[in-house]
């Protein structure tokens, strides 16, 4: 396998993930396949890209591939979408049919969420509760209309803990047809962490409930797009550009910042703000599922630097200023130019007066002092419950229970009260629904659309959304090993 460049002891297999271009409404596929960083970025796998069967539908693939994270360590056993990792990015139009024959190559069940997309329930790819699980040798045919432009994201849904570990996920990004960013200056960044050993090979301690009962699983090698964090890529100056970033790590929080003090916050979980906030107010923190859209016009002779703020992805840094994780050199003359608007997806507001008020209460971890819960219907005490990997609770249940926890005629609004009464952090994910977090006089006074929110320790969040798509949906912590140790319930709109 090829280096991914001179002097580089890392070998990835991607070199930024291939965009797969699918064109208005008809999704005829483009022979056109993209790198996914525009300006600069070299396309170093493009027979790895999705291939298409017939004119609409793209096929992925989960596929083993063994590779070395460095060219003098051992051997990794990864899975991979088509052969690479991040899997090739997906690229629509708001109102397009996406459809996908997903093919598993694996030796293992798997399937497909598609993160942040409201989209028919029994395409949401949750095994278990939205279907069954994708057996070794066998397919199944993901169709959906993509409803709301924005940033999102797939990834493996069947043991996420490790499957998302292992390198299933890739982006999916839908475009706004009235937008005025290009695919040139349209860029996507896929963050994750890997946990090596020594050797330089992914530990796969995927189920110890050591690890799952506190932070979770964080790496200690960094990936940005499959490359190691460090790259520098050339943009053009005086053009506004715009930067997807996506938290793809399986528990690490990512607090960062962009060495540009005229940057915006343009977006939140794939929904465009009404009025985008400058990142000198307000960090970038991302939980692990989250997604930001950054907006940045380069000016002349200038390098603008994505970097880490709390220096946890630099340990080793002795530098004063923060770690520059990714780095865009600017060319040419800077003119005058404005930043283009983003559109709003038009998404109606929750009803709080008339809501459905639920409440989910955090309890376990470590230190917890977790004595009993139920689990698969029975009261288990806390060491029958470690024994099971179970250490997380919702309400007193660890893990899917067999009836929901609420369940609310579609169209009314829910009020949902998340209570962490554990020290430690939760990302809370809603599938099927975005919500807004209210204050405490029931007001969403920042107006900013959310399918994942830091739920911090100790502390208490309300959100609040309209139950409007039917069917079975999960509530889950994304700290995926918190997710397999107890964090996971559902909900029906009837």
């Amino acid at each position: 396998m090829p280096s991914i460049g001179a002097g580089n002891e890392y070998i990835f297999p991607n070199a930024y993930a291939i965009k797969v271009m699918m064109t208005r409404r008809s999704l005829s596929r483009r022979s056109l396949l993209k790198c996914g960083l525009g300006t600069g970025a070299a396309c170093m796998f493009p027979s790895l890209a999705a291939t298409s069967v017939g004119d609409d539908v793209v096929e992925l693939r989960a596929q083993n591939v063994q590779f070395k994270f460095r060219q003098t360590g051992g051997i990794s056993k990864l899975w991979f979408y088509n052969g690479i990792s991040p899997g090739p990015e997906i690229a629509v139009t708001k109102g397009d049919w996406v459809r996908v024959k997903f093919i598993n190559d694996l030796d293992v069940p798997t399937s497909i969420h598609w993160h942040g997309i409201r989209i028919a329930n029994q395409m949401d790819g949750v095994s278990g509760l939205t279907q069954e699980p994708v057996a070794s040798g066998e397919s199944f045919d993901y169709e959906f209309v993509a409803p709301d432009a924005g940033t999102y994201w797939y990834h493996a849904h069947h043991r996420s803990w490790e499957q998302v570990a292992r390198g299933l996920y890739g982006a999916l990004i839908i475009g706004d047809p009235q937008s005025k960013f290009d695919r040139a200056h349209d860029i996507t960044l896929i963050l994750d962490d890997w946990w090596l050993d020594e050797d330089g090979v992914l530990v796969e301690d995927f189920d110890n409930y050591m690890t799952g009962k506190q932070g979770g699983r964080i790496g200690n090698f960094f990936s940005i797009n499959g490359r190691p964090a460090g790259d520098t890529i050339g943009v053009n100056a005086g053009e506004p550009y715009r930067l997807r970033l996506i938290n793809a790590a399986n528990a690490r929080i990512f607090s960062l910042g962009l060495t540009d003090p005229g940057c915006k916050i343009i977006a939140y979980d794939g929904q465009a703000l009404d009025n985008p906030v400058s990142t000198q107010e307000v960090p970038i923190l991302m939980s692990p599922g989250q997604r930001v859209d950054l907006c940045f016009v380069p000016k002349t002779k200038e390098v603008i630097s994505l970097v880490d703020l709390d220096g946890t992805m630099t340990p080793d840094s002795r530098d004063a200023e923060p770690a520059a994780l990714f780095s865009f050199k600017s060319a040419g003359h800077a003119h005058s130019s404005e930043m283009p608007s983003v559109h709003s997806n038009g998404l109606q507001f929750p009803h709080t007066e008339d809501a459905l008020m639920v409440r989910i209460r955090m309890e376990g971890g470590a230190v917890g002092g977790l004595k009993s819960a139920e689990y698969n219907g029975a009261l288990l005490k806390a060491e029958d419950l470690i024994e099971n990997g179970q250490v997380w609770t919702f309400n007193g249940v660890a893990n899917m229970p067999t009836a929901p926890l609420f369940s609310v005629k579609r169209g009314r609004s829910v009020v949902l009260e998340m209570d962490n009464q554990t020290g430690w952090q939760h990302a809370m994910h809603i599938h099927g629904h975005h919500f807004q977090v209210l204050d405490f006089d029931g007001n969403s006074p920042m107006q900013i659309w959310h399918d994942t929110y830091l739920v911090d320790r100790l502390d208490t969040v309300r959100i609040a959304f309209i139950a409007d798509n039917p069917g079975k949906w999960l509530i889950h912590c994304h700290m995926l090993q918190h997710a397999a140790a107890g964090m996971n319930t559902w909900f029906e709109v009837t």
